[in-house]
């Protein structure tokens, strides 16, 4: 899963002030911690983010503190191989890169570190809707949060999250970023049905969104599919769309349940 963003903010803020070593799994091989890309940035007294944990970690910390010391030190890659002499047994090995940074590269950082976002499309502001949308601020997903009603947002949203106002609400759904993963869950079933309906008609055409998520009952998704099969849908075209969201066995009706659900759903699906 790509490093969040928020590990980026505070590396920024304290490299204007102390160099540090960047230290980035450049390759993988195997069963390991952590992915390609992952980092950690080492300063003197403190440590942002993560290559996984454990003594591989502790020993990549280590050489990266030796290089802080060292006025000569210069970028170099070390591979690892993770058995029983640093009490991991993943079975892998990783190639780590250990880089110096300082306050000159503070605008190419940004660029390089960013999190891949995979982007979401949430029709509904109502308490579910709120709750799913601070589940995923420290995610890396992009948010685009669709009301057809005014004044519905709360001013305090994660950076990840952009606020749309569309009415009619399914006219948002033409709009949608490629790729886009959507829930469904606003405050009338009418509209919950008008913008399944839009996202069958963009699925028939572009087949590009790679899920679509409705919240509800099994009787709610009969009712629904009757209707829609009454507009032409067929069963394949049907089967597209999750209902009930989240994942099997979490019956919690809870708000704040019911996006720890949905969002683990959609870690499940982005991760394969």
């Amino acid at each position: 899963m790509p490093q969040l963003s928020a590990d980026i903010d505070h590396l920024l803020g304290r490299l204007r002030f102390a160099p540090a070593v960047l230290v980035t799994v450049a390759q993988t091989r195997g069963s390991v911690p952590r992915e390609t890309g992952a980092w950690m940035a080492v300063f003197a007294d403190a440590v942002i983010g993560s290559i996984g944990g454990g003594n591989l970690e502790w020993d990549a910390e280590r050489r990266a503190r030796e290089m802080l010391t060292s006025s000569e030190a210069q970028p170099c890659e070390r591979k690892v191989v993770l058995g029983p002499s640093l009490g991991q047994c993943c079975g892998g090995a990783v190639e780590l890169r250990y880089e110096p940074i300082n306050h000159q590269q503070l605008a190419e950082l940004p660029g390089r570190l960013a999190p891949a976002l995979w982007p979401v499309a949430l029709f509904g502001g109502g308490h579910v809707g709120r709750a799913v949308v601070q589940a995923f601020g420290p995610l890396p997903f992009a948010v685009t949060w669709i009301d057809s009603r005014d004044e519905v947002f709360p001013a305090d949203l994660p950076a990840s999250v952009r606020t749309e106002h569309s009415d009619p609400v399914q006219a948002a759904v033409h709009e949608l970023a490629p790729g886009s993963r959507v829930l469904i869950m606003s405050f009338s079933h009418a509209e919950d049905l008008e913008v399944v309906a839009a996202c069958l008609e963009r699925l028939r055409t572009h087949k590009d969104l790679p899920f679509v998520g409705l919240i509800g009952s099994r009787s709610k998704w009969a009712t629904f599919s009757n209707r829609l099969r009454q507009r032409g849908f067929d069963e394949s075209e049907l089967a597209a769309i999750t209902c009930p969201i989240g994942l099997p066995g979490i019956e919690g009706k809870q708000p704040a349940v019911i996006a720890a659900s949905v969002v683990a759903q959609l870690l499940m699906g982005t991760s394969r």
